[in-house]
């Protein structure tokens, strides 16, 4: 299997919603005589005019050119057989999410296609392996999972089974590049890489929020103020709940009911109550108005200190250094700076604002016999923007005064500080932390590389950073340090950290 065999090859299209629309449109503009195909009677041909009025509004704004619009819908032929298209050399199908239809059509098509023409299944979830059973030519199927909407989405996973030869895959990836689309390799397991990995953003804020540690509008703020496009609850009102509660079960199911995929009691409730987000007018947030901004709250200034010291050594101490020395400029004098104590943040006078380890607040107090102690979450934008959301937590035992004060602080240093319930790990950083250690553990198990698993967070759910980027800031120690603090704490399958990291973490620095 050669890529010039499929560059430009007659492709058949089968499914003509909005995915197999999309497909057939990305392949037409690559050159490829496409013929789409629906079970409806009828649906192809509706698929290919609402595609000319889509290129009609795209000429109209001076996007697209009149000449190469029309090239590319003459290139796609609705068919109304699947007999018409004898002489493809590649099919991607598009059809309903369900193994036996998809089964049942592959078969099908392999008594009507030439035994090199190349399967490629557009599944999502499915697994790759489990379509090729049965099939008198398996190696030949392989995944090629898009992102919706397919001519903007740049990512492609390209799926291996345990049937599929190595040279269909890359045939595969290499048309993918050919097509201006980023390709990914991915083994065949559940969620493959993007559905896999991006659990952690949903379950950690559906976690926090069983515990009633934050509202939707803080966590989505803090996590928008960490890089991320949309918070997690704004994000699941708009894919939906039934749908994104579907995927987590599936996930779940798939890997034997592991704890770390586990589905949340407050989603299930969500769509057992019809609560499906942007679809049904209301999810977490009420449509059309959605989140709206967040109350302003207003922090005193700082009270007058004795003594003002920054603690900690790399990016975030130095931020910090910078940020107390332009508070304190108008008294007059500046911060003192400890780079080899052991831990980040400020220490006022005898009161402690301290880099969230894992640990809560209540857990830093007790060990270091300090009661006036507040953690703060981990600003993933350095420098932190002025005005970035950041969580925050006080110790029980903390006095009035510096309830109030740890919030005051750090608006001074230039946040807007989300007061949250003393939970370990925050928002921000819990949330990052186990995005990386479900990373680690795909590269572990041969999903993906870090290379492709920095790609296909990037660009398949418009990630800040990859999750090995993300680790490259960071440290594989801390993080490791930070998901069994949330073990110690929750004591369960959940949170456990990744073999790859530990070793990562134990290795010479």
């Amino acid at each position: 299997m050669t890529t010039n065999k499929l560059e430009g090859a007659p492709m058949l299209v089968i499914g003509a919603g909005i995915m197999g629309a999309g497909i057939a449109q990305v392949a037409a503009q690559a050159g490829h005589p496409v013929m789409l195909f629906d079970a409806r009677e009828g649906a192809a041909a509706q698929a290919c005019s609402k595609l000319a009025g889509t290129f009609d509004g795209l000429v109209g704004k001076g996007r697209l050119d009149a000449a190469a619009a029309q090239a590319t819908l003459s290139r796609i032929t609705p068919i109304a057989a699947l007999e018409a298209a004898q002489g493809a050399g590649l099919v991607v199908e598009a059809i309903v999410e369900d193994l036996a239809a998809k089964r049942a059509l592959f078969r099908q098509l392999e008594a009507l296609l030439a035994a090199d023409c190349v399967l490629a299944t557009n599944t999502s979830s499915i697994s790759v392996t489990a379509l090729a059973n049965g099939l008198a030519h398996p190696g030949r199927l392989v995944g090629m999972h898009f992102f919706n909407p397919v001519p903007l989405m740049k990512l492609v996973e390209v799926v291996s089974g345990l049937h599929t030869e190595p040279a269909v895959a890359q045939a595969i990836f290499d048309l993918g590049r050919a097509w201006g689309k980023v390709p990914v390799h991915a083994r065949s397991t559940p969620g493959f890489i993007v559905n896999r990995i991006a659990r952690p953003y949903y379950a950690e804020t559906l976690a926090l929020l069983l515990e009633q540690a934050a509202t939707p509008q803080v966590i989505d703020a803090c996590l928008r103020g960490a890089g991320f496009r949309m918070g997690p609850c704004e994000l699941m009102d708009l894919i939906g709940h039934d749908t994104n509660f579907a995927v987590t079960q599936s996930v779940y199911d798939a890997n034997f009911q592991d704890k770390r995929y586990q589905p949340s009691l407050v989603q299930r409730e969500m769509v057992d109550g019809g609560l499906l987000g942007r679809k049904s007018g209301r999810g977490f947030y009420r449509y059309p108005a959605g989140a709206g901004a967040l109350p302003v709250a207003v922090h005193e200034a700082p009270a007058t200190a004795r003594e003002v010291v920054v603690h900690g050594d790399g990016a975030i101490a130095d931020h910090l250094e910078q940020a107390a020395t332009r508070a304190l400029a108008p008294q007059g004098w500046g911060p003192a700076r400890v780079r080899d104590s052991g831990w980040t943040g400020l220490a006022v006078d005898e009161a402690r604002l301290m880099l969230t380890d894992g640990r809560t607040a209540g857990a830093l107090a007790a060990t270091s016999g300090r009661a006036d102690t507040a953690v703060f979450d981990r600003p993933l934008l350095l420098p932190a923007p002025p005005g970035t959301a950041l969580a925050y937590a006080v110790a029980d035992a903390a006095g009035p005064g510096w309830r109030t004060q740890a919030g005051a602080w750090l608006a001074a240093l230039g946040f807007k500080p989300q007061r949250v319930e003393d939970t370990p790990g925050l928002v921000a950083a819990r949330t990052v932390a186990m995005l990386v250690n479900e990373a680690a553990d795909a590269v572990l198990q041969g999903v993906c590389t870090t290379a492709g698993a920095d790609d296909a967070m990037k660009l398949g759910v418009n990630y800040p950073a990859g999750p090995f980027e993300w680790l490259a800031r960071w440290s594989a120690g801390e993080i490791a340090a930070l998901v069994d603090a949330l073990d110690a704490q929750y004591r369960g399958e959940r949170y456990r950290v990744s073999p790859w990291l530990r070793r990562l973490a134990a290795a010479p620095q």
